[in-house]
C-alpha cells in the first residue's frame, strides 16, 4: 500500500512568498536559457501541494499565457484556460513558476534550441540536460522548482532526469489527459512529472490521474525483473555499462533475483520503424495552421518533420498495426514482467560534441533507444537516478500498460538500493 500520504515533502509549511523569491534568485544566477516566460507569482489555492513550487513545460496551455512549444512560428493568443493537467495541479495548490525550454515540438530527445539557447546542465556545466523536457529537468536540479510538468514521447521525462540526477516517470498514456497540451505523436505522447524523488512522482502522477494510491498493477511478489539480452545493453558507454551493473549486483545482494534472458518480442520490435510516428502525426497536427516548408522552424527538427513525406498511408497503417502486434504479444508473454536498462546508453553529452549534425542524428537515436520502448508499448516507466564516477545516470524500470502503481511501488522500494 503506498505512503504517499502520510510523507512529508519538502513544499510542506513552507513560507511560499519566500520561497519564490528564492527560484527567482536562482535563475537570475543560474538559470540563463532555461524558462521561455516566467509567471507572476499568483496566491495559491488550498490543497495538498501548498507550497510547491512546479515548472511547466512550453507545451501545456496555461491561463493568460501563450503556449510555444519552444518555437517562435506557432502565433498563439493567450490560452483562455489551463490544460488539464494544469488545472488539476492549479486545484491541488501548486504554484507555477513558468514555462520551460524544451527542444522545438519536443522533437529530439537532447534538448537543443536556436531560439531561446539550451539550457547549462545544473550538475555538469558544458553539458546538456537531454530533452525534450530540458528546461524542466533544470529546474528541478537547480532547485528553483520542486517538480516539472512535462511529456515524454520516446523519453522526454526520462533521458533529462537521468542527466540532471532527478526521477523521471512516464505514465500509462491513458491515465494523465492530453487535453490542452501541443502534441508531438498522438500514439506515443504521455504526460509525467519530473522530481527529486519517486515519493514525488507519485503524488504528483495520484493528483493528475485521480489515482487512490491503492493498487491497482500485479502484485508485487508475482513481478519477474528482466534484463533483455538481446535489446538495450549494446553499445553502451563504459562508465554506464559499469554503473548499471554495479547497481544490479546491489539489488541482486539485497536478495532481489534478475533475469538476464532473451525476449522474443523485441525481435520484432526492433523491426518497427517508430521514427514514423512522430513524423506522420506531427507533420499531419501543424500543416493544418502552418506552412511547415517555409516556417521558422529549427533545421534539426524541419529535417525530421520531412521525412512523413517518405510515408505513404498506407505505409503508417501497416506500422501502426505492427505495433499493436507487438503490444498483444508482450502482454501476452511478458504480463508481470518489469524490465531493467541503463535509462541512457551514454552519459550527457557536451554541448560541444553535438555542433556537426552527423554526430546529432547519431546520439539523438542512441539516447532515444532504451527509452522509447515504454511509448511504442504504450506501458509505463520511471528512472531511478544514481551516481557512478561522479556520472548521473539512470536505472530505468518499464512494465506494460496499467501497472503504474506496481512500478511506483517498486521504485520507491529499490530507491534507497540505488542511491545508496
Amino acid at each position: 500500500m503506498t505512503q504517499s500520504k502520510q510523507l512529508n515533502f519538502a513544499w510542506q509549511g513552507r513560507e511560499l512568498i519566500t520561497q519564490w523569491k528564492q527560484a527567482q534568485e536562482i535563475l537570475d544566477a543560474k538559470g540563463r536559457n532555461v524558462f521561455t516566460e516566467l509567471f507572476d507569482y499568483v496566491a495559491p489555492q488550498e490543497g495538498p501541494l501548498n507550497g510547491a513550487i512546479i515548472s511547466i513545460k512550453d507545451l501545456f496551455q496555461v491561463e493568460g499565457y501563450k503556449t510555444q512549444a519552444g518555437s517562435v512560428f506557432i502565433n498563439k493568443q493567450p490560452a483562455l484556460q489551463d490544460a488539464a493537467a494544469v488545472a488539476l495541479l492549479r486545484k491541488a495548490g501548486a504554484s507555477f513558476l513558468g514555462h520551460t525550454n524544451m527542444t522545438e515540438l519536443a522533437y529530439s530527445g537532447l534538448g537543443l534550441n536556436p531560439h531561446y539557447g539550451t539550457p547549462d546542465n545544473p550538475i555538469n556545466p558544458g553539458r546538456i540536460t537531454g530533452g525534450s523536457t530540458s528546461g524542466g529537468a533544470a529546474s528541478v536540479a537547480l532547485g528553483a522548482a520542486d517538480a516539472a510538468l512535462g511529456t515524454d514521447t520516446g523519453g522526454s521525462l526520462r533521458i533529462p532526469a537521468a542527466f540532471c540526477g532527478l526521477t523521471g516517470f512516464k505514465p500509462s498514456q491513458q491515465t494523465v489527459s492530453r487535453e490542452g497540451c501541443l502534441p508531438l505523436s498522438d500514439a506515443l505522447d504521455s504526460v509525467g512529472p519530473i522530481a527529486k524523488t519517486v515519493e514525488e512522482c507519485e503524488r504528483l502522477w495520484h493528483i493528475l490521474s485521480g489515482a487512490s494510491g491503492t493498487k491497482n498493477g500485479a502484485d508485487l511478489s508475482q513481478l519477474t525483473f528482466v534484463v533483455p539480452s538481446n535489446f538495450g545493453m549494446n553499445d553502451l558507454d563504459a562508465l554506464v555499462e559499469q554503473g548499471f551493473n554495479e547497481k544490479l549486483a546491489c539489488l541482486e545482494a539485497a536478495g532481489i533475483v534478475v533475469e538476464r534472458r532473451f525476449i522474443a518480442a523485441l525481435e520484432s520490435y526492433k523491426t518497427l520503424p517508430v521514427w514514423q510516428f512522430s513524423a506522420f502525426e506531427c507533420q499531419a497536427f501543424y500543416s493544418k495552421a502552418y506552412d511547415l516548408a517555409t516556417a521558422n522552424i529549427d533545421p534539426r527538427v524541419a529535417s525530421r518533420i520531412v521525412r512523413a513525406n517518405t510515408i505513404k498511408y498506407e505505409v503508417f497503417q501497416q506500422t501502426q498495426a505492427a505495433r499493436h502486434a507487438f503490444i498483444q504479444q508482450m502482454a501476452e508473454d511478458e504480463p508481470n514482467t518489469v524490465f531493467l536498462l541503463p535509462t541512457v546508453a551514454v552519459v550527457a553529452p557536451k554541448l560541444s560534441d553535438l555542433e556537426q549534425d552527423s554526430e546529432y542524428d547519431r546520439l539523438n537515436v542512441l539516447c532515444l533507444r532504451n527509452t522509447s520502448l515504454a511509448n511504442v508499448l504504450n506501458g509505463c516507466s520511471l528512472s531511478l537516478p544514481f551516481c557512478f564516477q561522479q556520472e548521473p545516470m539512470g536505472l530505468m524500470l518499464t512494465a506494460c500498460n496499467g501497472m503504474d502503481q506496481a512500478l511506483l511501488d517498486l521504485a520507491k522500494q529499490w530507491q534507497p538500493i540505488v542511491n545508496g
